[in-house]
């Protein structure tokens, strides 16, 4: 059984960063693609980052672009999520996604294509 567990999550200042980690226990094809999302109160959940083996691929929603960067450490079993020049918009609960069948880029960035999901860590941006 796969689980995913997330942390790093915290209150900051806009402008600020954080790095969330996604540490995975059991088995899990490291090949094939994860996921960062987010869901803000009375919003649905978002994904906003990929990254796939096959290629190297990455893949980032316009709104984190240039300011967000993932990636992962099989070896450690972990998944990262840098963020860069935080804002306010960016509040919200963040889970961390695997188990697709993809394995090439760009990887999917909505929620039905994963079977398993972390419990979510907060990050709260304030202004």
């Amino acid at each position: 059984q796969v689980q995913l567990v997330e942390s790093g999550g915290d209150s900051v200042q806009a402008g600020g960063s954080l790095r969330l980690s996604c540490t995975v226990s059991g088995d899990l094809d490291w090949h094939h693609c994860m996921s960062w999302f987010r869901e803000a109160p009375g919003k649905e959940r978002e994904g906003i980052t990929s990254i796939c083996s096959f290629g190297q691929t990455t893949h980032y929603v316009a709104s984190v672009r240039g300011r967000f960067t993932i990636s992962r450490d099989s070896a450690k079993k972990t998944l990262f999520l840098q963020m860069n020049n935080l804002e306010v918009d960016d509040s919200g609960m963040y889970y961390c996604a695997a188990g697709t069948d993809r394995a090439y880029g760009p990887g999917p960035l909505v929620t039905t294509e994963y079977k398993y999901w972390g419990q979510g860590t907060q990050v709260t941006v304030s202004s």
